[in-house]
């Protein structure tokens, strides 16, 4: 049994409960799917998945009231978070999906439209793809290969303005970033619940980080 106590925000937009029973099954103690205060107050990890158009997850997270929930605890808690797919684009300063939205701020960086690179390629971006570690000792990426697959489902991407934040990336749309991090913050481009052995063990990493 892990030993944490998971939020996953629920803001009206995502694959909320096939997260959750990804997270069941790698034995964590509790696992909640909530927009309210109290169990923002009692979390130990945060998980905001997501499947949508940026702005329209915004308005929600505003009209919520989840904006400076999420921040509080975040930046100024630090509890550990972890963006998944449309969730990741959320923490970025800024999304350019159907007009420019403001986002969480949690990592700096805009959240742009992938471009086809050679007649072969498609947008959206969807199936299984390879993640290449531009940072070897991240927490995050413990026990997973260099190469390892995860299964996409997106059509824009992270941009993030500090290279520093880039912990690995995928050579599709001449290459975007899969995965970013700053100190306790992540973000997966991809959808670990969905990508087998490996995406269990990145939630399961995340899930020991304190």
């Amino acid at each position: 049994m892990i030993s944490a106590e998971v939020l996953i925000v629920d803001y009206g937009m995502g694959n909320l409960y096939s997260v959750k029973r990804a997270l069941e099954e790698c034995k964590v103690q509790k696992v909640v799917i909530s927009n309210k205060k109290e169990d923002f107050l009692t979390c130990t990890h945060m998980i905001l998945p997501g499947v949508g158009a940026f702005g329209d997850a915004m308005q929600n997270i505003h009209e919520l009231g989840l904006y400076d929930l999420i921040r509080e605890n975040v930046l100024n808690d630090k509890v550990p978070f972890l963006g998944i797919c449309l969730g990741m684009q959320l923490m970025a300063t800024r999304g350019t999906e159907y007009g420019s939205h403001e986002g969480l701020g949690l990592i700096d960086g805009e959240v742009l439209r992938l471009e086809k690179n050679g007649k072969s390629e498609r947008i959206p971006h969807v199936g299984w793809n390879e993640i290449k570690k531009t940072q070897q000792s991240n927490p995050l990426l413990n026990n997973i290969g260099e190469n390892s697959d995860f299964y996409f489902v997106h059509s824009y991407h992270f941009s993030a303005k500090n290279q520093d934040n880039v912990i690995a990336s995928t050579p599709y749309s001449h290459g975007f970033t899969s995965m970013v991090a700053k100190e306790h913050i992540f973000g997966v481009q991809f959808h670990p619940e969905k990508s087998g052995k490996n995406g269990f063990q990145l939630l399961k990493n995340f899930l020991n980080i304190n």
